[in-house]
């Protein structure tokens, strides 16, 4: 396979992230795919513990696990839910909230330093994708297209991916302006010097859109809903935050149909066409932001229903804890918590596995 490359560009502050770390394809054992493989050359690898994901949540984890030298097995993922391994962070371009790195850090590069870290201390990695598990008896089952893992315990951490609309110029790469400009996180970019003093957009009509509007009014001269109906869905207390907010303006029962580039030729956004749902007509709305805010989609497919989810298919977790509803199996980061979605805070859930699972392990010879 072919190495590819990181390719970074500048433009007006914001940086456009588009392939994958070199390290990670530099991983020691890769993908092998489905039609290669057969059940009699797959591999059996035994363990105490196996992580499942490439995120802040995963690397604290078994980087907590390595250092109590329970030899922790990592799947990183291939490509999982078409994103790099090291998930939504190599998405992201400067990285300024995450402490330890007071001139920023970009997202691919912090996702490089967790999986160093990882490494250094034991833990073994796989650039494969789980896509199937067996938690119904011990040892837990987990199967790739070239792997079977038999685990004691196991932690789901693969996160969440903020959904997108797709129209002309949303994409990466030539003619899109995805981290040019358009973000699915207002908290991550929102204070980027692109948008300050900036005219901004939000799409959405949920709790989240409201949110996230208001908080961009602290750096944005004008703030846009755009949302296709004629009325919100979110709490009441939500939308007569926003509605009253003066800096904010609501473009009821409307999509945006295209985005364009700024009049500089800066490569950066510079505008919207809007189409009216009802009348048909297309505006144009000069603006130099656009965050998406339509929810979440958390990577629990491959679970197959074994573990028990809430109606928006995050993984539930006892309060206070990373436990699932199979003893055994815990669950941390973006994939069980719908509120913060930080990488600081879905580390903090790595760590909250850590002390579940080793101390028990070390002190009771049994991680339950």
């Amino acid at each position: 396979m072919s190495q590819l490359k990181l390719l970074l560009s500048r433009a007006g502050g914001f940086l456009l992230v588009s392939a994958l770390s070199a390290s990670a394809l530099n991983a020691p054992s890769l993908a092998s795919s489905a039609s290669s493989s057969s059940p009699a050359a797959m591999e059996t690898h035994k363990t105490k513990v196996c992580i499942v994901g490439s995120g802040p949540a995963a690397h604290t984890a078994s980087i907590y696990a390595a250092r109590a030298e329970l030899k922790p097995l990592l799947f990183e993922g291939w490509m999982a839910n078409d994103i790099a391994p090291g998930g939504q962070l190599t998405t992201t371009t400067d990285v300024e909230n995450f402490p330890g790195f007071p001139e920023g850090i970009l997202g691919i590069e912090i996702v490089e330093k967790f999986r160093k870290q990882s490494e250094r201390f034991g833990t073994k990695i796989f650039t494969e994708t789980v896509n199937k598990v067996d938690f119904s008896s011990k040892p837990f089952k987990l199967f790739t297209d070239s792997r079977t893992v038999l685990a004691d315990a196991v932690i789901i951490s693969t996160g969440a991916v903020a959904k997108r609309l797709s129209f002309a110029g949303s994409g990466e790469g030539a003619g899109g302006f995805w981290n040019r400009g358009i973000s699915a996180c207002a908290v991550c970019d929102g204070a980027a010097p692109i948008f300050r003093n900036k005219p901004l957009v939000v799409i959405g009509g949920g709790d989240s859109a409201m949110e996230e509007a208001n908080f961009l009014t602290k750096y944005g001269s004008k703030v846009y809903i755009i949302h296709r109906r004629d009325a919100f869905r979110a709490s009441k207390i939500m939308q007569q935050r926003a509605l009253s907010n003066p800096k904010i303006e609501v473009i009821w029962n409307s999509s945006v149909v295209e985005a364009y580039g700024d009049e500089n030729g800066k490569g950066v956004l510079g505008g919207l066409k809007v189409k009216n749902v009802v009348t048909g007509d297309v505006s144009d709305l000069k603006v130099s932001g656009l965050f998406f805010a339509i929810g979440h989609e958390p990577a629990t497919k491959f679970l197959d229903g074994q573990l028990e989810l809430d109606e928006d298919g995050y993984v539930v977790t006892k309060p206070g804890t990373t436990k699932t509803s199979v003893v055994g199996v815990f669950a941390a980061g973006d994939v069980q918590d719908k509120k913060y979605r930080q990488a600081i805070t879905a580390a903090g859930t790595g760590s909250f596995f850590a002390s579940l699972f080793i101390f028990s392990f070390m002190y009771n010879g049994s991680p339950f």
